[in-house]
């Protein structure tokens, strides 16, 4: 009788004693193996039955555990490598559902890629034999065998591709093939140029819409995803076109309607794919943004016609003379003086200035086409002002259309952690454009309220663009609740809040002060350090970033109490809660870490991917660097963890903490812990200097002796 598949045979070695022979069970806890071992050498009799599961994992770490777990995995892999090749059905499943279980693991995955196991995969899959659970299983395995990063996705036949193209129409009642299916679309388009075109091949737009229209929002966020992969790997050429086919399939309606106003919360990687079609649809006016005009180019200056057309409505003048002809040039100037041209002769030298470029002119002429009595408005009004009091129209439009382009980061590839997506882009087909006609009318109803100047015009415009940012991070539902929500951010209301916010960091400068405050500095940068010491022993649940986002990819890390011992380890799913330290696998001492590193200096920073070198992303990454080249890679969820952990880490090694939070954090508890010592001097001045000391007195008469 052959014994149970969960119990393995395994020869173990330890320094100076004879190998031994060792029946695992794969069930128990990693914690109970670890002593059965020991208790097999004598360690335990040896050494005292006192050992604390951090002294088992460190002592086992030193000597023999990977071993043993190299040797496990590696008899693992090639057991179901033989079952799943059963010609029972029963037992092939059951060794595809293990499979795809223990595929999670990186050892496991090299030893079972080493078997050609991805060959039997792809072989299974083209074949077209399997359905339900038992293909289920097998696309499961793969993609968590291809996400090791071990196997070159270009190594993938067009009868595979054709395969799992199929299965996305094939099997859009199975939620689970489904998903599997798409997630490896996603990643062939990512990994490959070479599969990016075959893929593009097999699958179009008007195939994963209906995906949308369901109420699975993982199946949702799947499909968006492999629709951002086409869009970010599509080359510029046609990038346009198929945002052209997204518009006619009115993907935006329908990801408005069965996503983002659906019943239901939007967790977190669905709002990042919606970050990213939104970062992707707006970078298509990159092409427009850093396009200069051509002054000799007669359509280009049509434009600007058409802008004095609507604006002043003026008919044609005879041109047959050469006094018409000189009378339309004044005539041409002054409507352009009174449009608010840096040029009045020849306003298409504005354009030439990259970003915005043309992007401004496309701006100015939907807005004179879309919104005719407001830009009539603008413009009649300020052409009635004072010179100095006008608010200039081509000059505010195209600097604040560089200041939307940079508000939204146009141009920039998509971070990879970031989930700050706006609904309100998702109401209309021309968002950008709408928005851009919301704002030109703040920007004139600011300058108004400010009775600015031309010399002003700066001051206007970091206005604006606090007005825009205040109102952007309420996340408007519609663009007619951000109108509404600028409303409510008034110049006046600007400079309330400005006044507080000032009231809330008053730095008071005197001598006295400052001397109050580098006394009891050292008090606040000790509670601060441990706070972040606290958070570390809390610890914090980070994601696995690799060429495709997966909801089921986590680690965790935690600081044990005694604050001696990094524990981490893979987590299945983002946990509720701390995660308790016997439930994470791997520990480093923290006597063995020899630096932290963050940005470009982080060893998983320096390689090669189309999202790596994003600016956000480098922002939020940070290497434990130990050993003579071990390491333990981060990248922190947010930058309010990312200063947590790099603090807390610099504390641990005796270093400065240096990051923006401890400089805010440390600011304002200082200012609170002042203005509480301060209480009872309200209302009086605190003199720069100590009053003098007073003369001797003539005589000490009036001391009284004790004695």
């Amino acid at each position: 009788m052959p014994p149970p598949a969960d119990i393995v045979k395994v020869a173990i070695e330890w320094p100076g004693a004879f190998p031994k022979l060792m029946e695992i069970d794969q069930k128990k806890p990693l914690s109970s193996i670890i002593k059965e071992i020991l208790y097999l050498f004598q360690l335990l009799n040896q050494h005292g039955d006192n050992y604390s599961e951090e002294n088992l994992g460190i002592l086992c770490y030193n000597y023999f555990i990977l071993y043993v777990l190299f040797l496990f995995q590696a008899q693992n892999a090639q057991q179901l490598h033989e079952r799943i090749q059963s010609s029972s059905m029963d037992a092939k499943l059951e060794a595809l559902k293990d499979l795809a279980n223990y595929s999670r693991d990186v050892t496991f995955a090299q030893e079972f890629i080493n078997l050609d196991g991805i060959s039997l995969l792809t072989q299974m899959v083209e074949s077209g034999t399997d359905f339900g659970d038992m293909l289920s299983f097998t696309l499961t395995a793969f993609v968590e065998l291809m996400d090791h990063g071990i196997v070159s996705w270009d190594t993938f036949s067009v009868a595979f591709i054709k395969k799992i193209a199929s299965y996305v129409n094939k099997f859009a009642s199975d939620i689970s093939i489904l998903q599997r299916s798409l997630a490896i679309l996603e990643s062939m388009v990512l990994n490959s140029h070479d599969l990016y075109q075959k893929v593009a091949q097999e699958i179009t737009i008007g195939q994963l819409i209906p995906h949308l229209q369901g109420t699975d929002q993982e199946i949702q966020t799947y499909t968006i995803a492999v629709i951002n992969a086409l869009f970010l790997k599509a080359p510029d050429d046609k990038r346009q076109e198929m945002a052209n086919i997204l518009a006619q399939k009115q993907l935006r309606s329908i990801i408005l309607t069965h996503v983002i106003r659906a019943q239901r919360a939007i967790n977190n990687e669905m709002a990042h794919q919606l970050y990213v079609l939104q970062v992707l649809t707006f970078n298509l006016l990159e092409d427009r943004m850093m396009t200069k005009m051509d002054p000799q180019d007669q359509a280009q200056r049509d434009i600007i016609f058409e802008l004095r057309r609507i604006a002043f409505d003026a008919e044609l003048e005879p041109n047959n003379s050469s006094g018409s002809i000189e009378k339309r040039k004044s005539m041409y100037t002054r409507d352009y003086k009174k449009l608010g041209f840096i040029n009045h002769v020849n306003p298409a030298m504005d354009f030439t200035q990259t970003p915005p470029g043309m992007l401004a002119l496309d701006n100015m002429l939907y807005f004179a086409k879309h919104h005719q009595d407001a830009y009539i408005r603008i413009v009649l009004e300020n052409s009635s002002r004072e010179d100095k009091h006008e608010c200039p129209f081509g000059r505010s439009s195209i600097e604040l259309t560089k200041m939307l382009c940079e508000i939204l980061k146009v141009g920039e590839l998509p971070s990879e952690t970031c989930n700050d997506f706006h609904p309100m882009f998702f109401t209309h087909d021309r968002s950008f454009e709408e928005f851009f006609c919301i704002c030109i009318q703040l920007l004139n109803k600011t300058w108004k309220e400010m009775r600015a100047t031309s010399e002003d015009f700066n001051k206007v415009m970091q206005v604006v663009k606090e007005q825009i940012m205040r109102a952007l991070t309420t996340k408007p539902s519609s663009l007619d609740q951000f109108k509404s929500k600028l409303q409510n951010l008034s110049y006046t209301e600007i400079l309330k809040i400005r006044q507080s916010e000032r009231m809330n960091q008053e730095d008071f400068q005197s001598r006295p002060i400052l001397e109050l405050k580098e006394k009891i500095q050292p008090e606040i940068l000790e509670l601060i350090k441990q706070q972040r010491l606290n958070r570390l022993v809390e610890g914090t649940c980070f994601r696995k970033l690799n060429s495709r986002r997966r909801q089921d990819k986590f680690w965790y890390c935690r600081l044990s109490p005694n604050h001696k011992v990094l524990h981490y380890g893979d987590l299945e799913e983002s946990p509720q809660g701390e995660v308790p330290h016997d439930s994470l696998q791997d520990k480093l001492p923290v006597a063995d870490i020899k630096a932290v590193v963050t940005g470009k200096d982080c060893p998983h920073m320096k390689e090669k991917g189309a999202l790596k070198q994003n600016k956000e992303v480098l922002e939020l990454a940070f290497s434990i660097l130990y050993d003579s080249s071990g390491q333990l890679n981060f990248i922190a969820p947010d930058k309010h963890e990312y200063c947590v952990w790099t603090d807390g880490l610099n504390a641990l090694l005796g270093k400065d903490m240096l990051s923006d939070l401890t400089r805010n954090d440390l600011d304002t508890l200082l200012s609170m812990e002042i203005k509480l010592r301060l209480l009872d001097l309200e209302n009086i001045q605190i003199p720069d200097a100590p009053p003098p000391i007073p003369k001797e007195p003539s005589n000490y008469d009036f001391v009284y002796d004790c004695n």
